[in-house]
């Protein structure tokens, strides 16, 4: 069977990249049974197609191309110098493929599946691992992929597709998101040990209103809750350091670099004195956000449902 190839228009990779990803991915399985089999009939055969079908798209594969891939003998083919060539990128390509699509199918297993799972850096040390052991109780082969990350910047990865869920603070307002309220975290204001409030209690928030304050970085949700908090106090507060670890700025409280609003520490820290504000109600909203609309894979499912199922009882004691 001879084959006219100048007569046919030729894809180019200069021209018409779309193009070629368009007309030759489907056939690449197609010419791989066939150069494998060397036979046209057997390779029809494994792939399930008729053979006049699998000989018509090699032949127009070759056309599109510009070149022959087989030197034919009736259905018996064996594979032209070019043929070689473009079979091993052909295999390359097609166990990419294979890899990719075993890789989602592991990730969406019910019993052993994954869930990218980002939460904020205060919740790093106590209530998430906590919550996953609790979780993997029933679910002991579900895999975590875990971001630790503020809370703006996990959103921009839940849109982007590289989270499932996120647990943050404030409880994200948006129209493509489905954000719930989970639990109430109150925060306190740190003090040095030394400090002329120390020995309180319980102090407004307003008699901070001449410190200096240490604070997460602008972005970080308690950061906003800051600046709101005192702001309902009747003053901006002067910062003396921006951060980003809670336990940073207590480390700094202690050596008296400021005071800082905070929610409690996994563990007490010593150097400084927690109080708690009376006025305004100083407190933050724990959340849950995913993307509207987006599908669940069974692991991710069950995950949301086990944090949903918190609301509530989310935070340590």
């Amino acid at each position: 069977m001879a084959h006219q190839y100048s007569s046919q228009r030729r894809l180019s990779p200069g021209g018409y990249e779309e193009d070629i990803r368009a007309v030759l991915t489907p056939r690449l399985a197609y010419f791989e049974a066939v150069a494998r089999h060397e036979h046209v009939t057997r390779a029809a055969h494994e792939l399930g197609v008729p053979q006049s079908t699998l000989s018509r798209a090699m032949v127009r594969l070759e056309q599109d191309l510009g070149v022959a891939l087989f030197a034919r003998r009736g259905r018996t083919v064996s594979l032209t110098p070019a043929g070689r060539t473009f079979l091993g990128s052909a295999e390359r390509a097609l166990a990419e493929v294979e890899k990719a699509a075993d890789s989602v199918r592991a990730d969406a297993d019910p019993t052993a599946g994954k869930v990218a799972f980002g939460f904020l850096h205060t919740m790093g040390s106590e209530t998430v691992p906590a919550l996953i052991r609790a979780f993997r109780a029933d679910h002991p082969r579900v895999r975590f992929q875990l971001v630790q990350n503020y809370g703006e910047a996990m959103i921009e990865r839940l849109r982007a597709g590289g989270l499932d869920l996120c647990l943050t603070s404030p409880v994200p307002d948006a129209p493509d998101l489905v954000a719930m309220r989970l639990d109430e975290q109150r925060l306190r204001l740190v003090v040095p040990d030394d400090h002329r409030l120390a020995g309180r209690r319980r102090v407004r928030l307003a008699e901070a209103a001449d410190e200096t304050f240490v604070t997460l970085e602008p972005g970080y949700g308690l950061r906003r809750i800051t600046d709101d908090l005192c702001a309902e106090a009747g003053f901006i507060p002067r910062v003396a350091f921006e951060g980003e670890e809670a336990e940073t700025l207590r480390g700094l409280v202690a050596a008296g670099l400021g005071v800082a609003l905070l929610p409690p520490p996994a563990v007490a820290r010593p150097g400084v004195a927690e109080l708690t504000v009376t006025a305004p109600r100083a407190a933050r909203e724990i959340g849950v956000a995913w993307l509207d609309g987006h599908p669940d894979t069974p692991p991710v499912a069950a995950f949301k449902r086990f944090l949903l199922s918190r609301r509530g009882s989310l935070l340590p004691d």
